[in-house]
């Protein structure tokens, strides 16, 4: 099945080399194409997709709008602690230590860093278990939203009609800030797509923001319909297929065609298909191929 639902990167100027320097760490990782859009509010952008361990990713080159932080993380899986410290000292290079690699109640070896992008990975040895997934985004529920971690996976379960919790565990008396009954950690899944999310009520100088979003390959117009009826909570954040839900976190909701219709044509089909774009909202397929073809747009 193909990946539907992808982790999408916002980057000042760095997309593509930083997709050069991961797929370069983790093995089953590739690049697969990069498209340059010109005339975007943030001038010429460039979009990057790769595949880490398997998995889709995409990063766009769009200007310092936006800045990693670690609501939300990668948590990347090993099974042999060797891994996790050839892979940790490599991503630390001009990065910083956000808990220390070592021995946790948790974990034999772990630790939490964030790159020289700003971008957070949680490494971790995980011995003789299971490894579904080697890279899980982390979503963590800080400042106002903390204590909301389940409501929301078992909203957007609702959403995407496909989710359940695999394992859940949660704060107990006496561990204040944090409330009892709270998510110190659920693992859950979203069509095929292994997740992670927690609270945190301890004090935090960040929040969800477009940095970070997930892009929702959709089939049809239906489908994007559908999608954007039920996540859009924000309507001053609905623009060019982005949307906030209630939660503040930020989705891209757009055809599975939009690959073909930006990369598969001369640069002034991609241009067309670019202005077209901009414009929008809620994204129109029917437009979007209008502009792809060259016909009026009304």
């Amino acid at each position: 099945m193909m990946q539907k639902i992808i982790p999408h990167l916002w980057f000042d100027k760095e997309a593509k080399e930083a997709a050069e320097l991961y797929t370069s760490i983790f093995p089953g990782s590739k690049i697969h194409k990069s498209i340059t859009l010109h005339n975007t509010p943030s001038g010429s952008t460039e979009i990057v997709s790769f595949e880490l361990a398997g998995q889709s990713f995409q990063a766009i080159s769009a200007g310092p709008l936006f800045k990693f932080n670690p609501s939300v993380s990668f948590h990347v899986r090993y099974k042999s602690k060797q891994e996790v410290d050839a892979v940790w000292h490599t991503l630390l290079q001009g990065g910083q230590v956000l808990m220390d690699l070592g021995a946790y109640p948790f974990s034999e070896r772990y630790g939490w860093l964030q790159d020289k992008y700003g971008l957070s990975w949680q490494i971790d040895y995980v011995g003789d278990a299971e490894i579904k997934q080697v890279i899980s985004p982390m979503i963590m529920f800080v400042g106002q939203v903390c204590g909301e971690a389940e409501q929301a996976v078992n909203f957007w379960s609702s959403v995407f009609s496909s989710g359940s919790f695999s394992r859940v565990m949660r704060y107990g008396q006496g561990e204040e800030p944090d409330r009892e009954g709270t998510l110190r950690f659920g693992a859950f899944s979203l069509i095929g797509q292994e997740l992670e999310t927690m609270d945190s009520a301890h004090e935090h100088a960040f929040q969800f923001n477009e940095a970070i979003s997930f892009i929702v390959n959709c089939d049809n117009q239906a489908e994007i319909d559908r999608y954007w009826q039920k996540l859009s909570a924000v309507p001053e954040a609905e623009q060019c297929g982005w949307l906030k839900d209630k939660y503040g976190f930020s989705w891209q909701i757009v055809p599975r065609e939009m690959g073909r219709l930006l990369q598969s044509g001369s640069q002034e089909i991609t241009d067309r298909v670019t202005q077209a774009l901009l414009v929008m909202k809620k994204l129109d397929l029917a437009r979007l191929q209008a502009a792809y073809e060259g016909k009026p747009l009304d």
